[in-house]
């Protein structure tokens, strides 16, 4: 574990200062946004989920991207378009230069690329802990930043967060270039035809769960949209009294996050994570949206964190271990695309639900989103069914792996050159270790 740790942690610092950036202006700014000049309910909405807009456009292009010139580049030239957003948003003096500095903000579309970084650093047996180490350093700045984020804009103003989140981009190019070391070199066995974008809609497991970060992301951009409204205009708090909403709320969903990571992948409980999450979510939105008592309100806040910090540690974890090696970079970003599809839409829908119908018209949606959603999950295959098989060199030659192409059961397989791996992916339900040892040594 201590060696996962030491692979993952400067990435997982990137992607989590990053988020920090993002987080924490999310706690405050749809009601900032709202009283700007020229601000109204949906222009506050759009706002909050704008950076995600130009995120779902380029989260692919950038994913695959990295696979074609390299992850580093890519994340370069990511954090610098971050930077310049946030310059943008921080001296925005109406509505509409703070939407142009958010669309500038997204376009930096690192998200897919530093989790692809990440698995092309670990193992797949030990990926599920690498994910759950850099879940847990997100989740830490999310923390913070619902904590952070409110204090500072109450005391100096959401201009000064905006400022932040750019010297914390170009902080974590600093961290990119002296701590995160160069990937292994892989060798895949697939021919360009094989390789192409649409192939990555090929598998319905996976576009399962690019629909799940649909909706996991749009209630998110839903539940940031009202929370900090309703504890103005409802409940006439303070931008410095957020904490008492956010804080609870904050430990409650990190401490979920440990039990659903093991159900989910020790266990192989995926699915039944994910639902019991989805009805968190539904709850969390009817208590809010009916609640007289910010006593009340708050455990609805609580319901939603702990709900959607269940998903975290599961999501990037099960695409990667649906997508073959050769398309991970480029599954993660049709991800993420989704994702940020999500949050825009929940954003703008949010924001219009709101103006025109209240808190309840807005709960009301999101419960029939969930319904939907949970009939959506049931029908995916579970993914610890997807296993792995690890040969080294000594063992089995490289050069036969093509004939595994025609084996039923395996779903993909590649060379690790740097660690002297050959690594097959297989169903288990379809066929064991032991036939795949003995067809390979078949002449």
């Amino acid at each position: 574990m201590k060696e996962i740790v030491k692979k993952v942690l400067p990435l997982s610092l990137i992607v989590a200062l990053r988020f920090f950036g993002l987080f924490i202006v999310l706690s405050v700014l749809s009601q900032y946004a709202k009283e700007l000049p020229g601000g109204n309910a949906l222009l506050a909405g759009i706002a909050l989920g704008g950076y995600a807009l130009t995120q779902a456009v380029l989260q692919v292009p950038f994913g695959v991207m990295s696979d074609k010139i390299g992850r580093k580049k890519t994340i370069l030239f990511g954090l610098l378009l971050f930077a310049a957003g946030s310059a943008v948003a921080a001296m925005a003096d109406s509505i509409y230069p703070l939407l142009i500095g958010r669309f500038l903000q997204g376009a930096g579309a690192i998200g897919s690329v530093v989790t692809a970084m990440i698995a092309d650093h670990v193992r797949e047996d030990e990926r599920a802990h690498a994910m759950a180490v850099m879940g847990m350093v997100i989740a830490l700045s999310f923390a913070a930043a619902m904590i952070i984020g409110p204090v500072i804009a109450g005391v100096y103003s959401v201009s000064a967060l905006f400022w932040m989140t750019g010297a914390l981009a170009l902080f974590a190019l600093a961290i990119l270039f002296t701590a995160v070391p160069e990937p292994p070199k892989i060798v895949h066995h697939y021919s360009e035809e094989e390789a192409k974008i649409k192939h990555v809609f090929k598998d319905k497991d996976l576009v399962r769960m690019y629909i799940t970060f649909l909706f996991h992301s749009s209630t998110m951009a839903i539940a940031f949209f009202i929370i900090p409204i309703l504890m103005k205009e409802k409940f006439g708090m303070a931008t410095t009294d957020y904490w008492k909403a956010y804080l609870p709320a904050v430990i409650f969903g990190i401490l979920a996050m440990g039990p659903a990571a093991v159900f989910g992948e020790k266990y192989g409980k995926g699915k039944e994570v994910f639902i019991a999450s989805i009805v968190s979510i539904m709850a969390s939105f009817l208590l809010m949206g009916y609640s007289s008592s910010f006593l009340w309100f708050a455990v609805g806040a609580t319901l939603f964190f702990i709900g959607f910090n269940m998903f975290e540690p599961l999501l990037q974890s099960f695409v990667s271990k649906f997508a073959k090696v050769h398309q991970k970079g480029a599954a993660l970003g049709v991800a993420n695309t989704f994702s940020y599809v999500g949050i825009f839409l929940g954003g703008a829908i949010g924001g219009y639900l709101y103006g025109h119908f209240k808190e309840i018209g807005v709960a009301w949606f999101v419960v029939g989103l969930s319904i939907f959603w949970i009939l959506w999950i049931v029908g995916m295959r579970n993914p610890s069914l997807r296993s792995n098989l690890f040969l080294s060199f000594d063992e089995f030659n490289k050069d036969d792996l093509g004939k595994l192409k025609v084996l039923k059961g395996v779903t993909d397989f590649y060379v690790n050159e740097t660690e002297k791996l050959i690594v097959i992916k297989y169903d288990a339900d379809e066929i064991s270790e032991d036939e795949i040892r003995a067809y390979l040594h078949q002449k």
